[in-house]
């Protein structure tokens, strides 16, 4: 069964709780997004691994760590670190399995330009939770 790595970015853990975030992602807490991420998981016959850290030096360690945990491929909402020059894309870039983006929102219609997108396989914006279905069953046909 394919493994899949999704990584929660920065500031993850204060969606569906602000008024600003509500604003933008809907009413939808962390956990309420995880929780559709493992039924999706489920429904595809995929096992996943979710992780969020608000520090990029724990991000980076997950990452680095996909081949030693037999993991096959990754999903991440880099959120907070979509526009950071920081090391993930550059660590992204170094993996050997395929990553994708994945965005509830669309960034770019706010102006924001991902920093890491370059570096993933493919990139999944503005279909809210449905994104991360439309992420995991991507990896699912690219892993044949």
């Amino acid at each position: 069964m394919t493994r899949v790595l999704v990584i929660q970015g920065a500031d993850m853990h204060l969606r569906g709780k602000t008024e600003d975030q509500i604003a933008l992602f809907g009413n939808a807490t962390l956990d309420d997004i995880n929780d559709e991420i493992y039924r999706y998981a489920k429904d595809l016959r995929i096992i996943v691994e979710i992780f969020h850290s608000n520090f990029e030096h724990e991000i980076i360690t997950q990452l680095l760590a996909v081949e030693s945990n037999e993991v096959d491929a990754a999903l991440i909402n880099p959120a907070g670190y979509t526009q950071s020059d920081g090391r993930i894309p550059e660590t992204i870039n170094n993996l050997s399995i395929p990553v994708i983006e994945i965005h509830m929102s669309n960034p770019t219609s706010r102006g924001v330009t991902s920093k890491v997108q370059s570096s993933c396989e493919g990139s999944i914006y503005g279909f809210g939770i449905y994104g991360y279905y439309l992420g995991l069953n991507g990896i699912k046909n690219l892993m044949g």
